[in-house]
């Protein structure tokens, strides 16, 4: 089959496209409100775009909460998801009204950073301590506004917890990181396989 994604002419029940890009890492992001209310909400359009300086970025469709609390206050949390917080991040996507948090909604404890305001999520054993750089407005190919937005942090610390170390280097099939799979699919890592690039 082929579709053109702008006239939306799949014929089918689903959009494929989310199921085609796949898996997406989740980007479980905490910010402060400037009240100092703790937000917290997944994004699957989530990823590390540079590794020096280490830059990661989340995109939404509207300006959500999240990205307009990054931007107020400076700072923003990514906490990495996991098949075992599955549940816990599910109910954090929760829209709730102004000054609740959706730690207290999922029953997650906040943990104190090191160098910015936000907490991070206790229970995820990674955390990257993020300064905002900017939020953009994205433009089509005609160079139209649309209504996603992307915010850029520079990752200024990283929690790791030990117990997923293992000979210095990070065990990703112990952490078992959560991802999106398209429609209401979640994928985790469960294996992987070295393979040396070629010479």
């Amino acid at each position: 089959m082929f579709y053109e994604p702008g006239l939306n002419n799949h014929g089918l029940p689903h959009n494929p496209l989310k199921a085609i890009v796949a898996p997406r890492p989740i980007g479980w992001i905490s910010t402060l409100s400037e009240q100092g209310v703790a937000n917290l909400a997944p994004y699957s359009f989530f990823n590390l775009v540079s590794e020096n300086p280490a830059i990661v970025m989340f995109s939404s469709s509207g300006l959500k909460d999240t990205a307009r609390h990054a931007r107020a206050t400076g700072a923003f949390v990514c906490n990495l998801a996991t098949r075992a917080l599955m549940e816990a991040v599910n109910l954090t996507s929760t829209p709730l009204p102004p000054g609740e948090s959706e730690f207290d909604l999922a029953g997650l404890a906040r943990a104190p950073c090191h160098v910015v305001s936000p907490p991070r999520v206790a229970e995820a054993p990674c955390a990257l301590e993020c300064v905002w750089i900017d939020t953009v407005q994205m433009v089509d190919r005609f160079g139209r506004a649309t209504g996603s937005h992307v915010t850029y942090g520079e990752i200024v610390g990283i929690h790791i917890d030990d117990r997923f170390l293992d000979a210095g280097r990070v065990c990703i099939e112990r952490l078992q990181p959560l991802s999106r799979a398209g429609y209401l699919d979640y994928a985790w890592v469960e294996a992987v396989t070295p393979l040396p690039r070629p010479r």
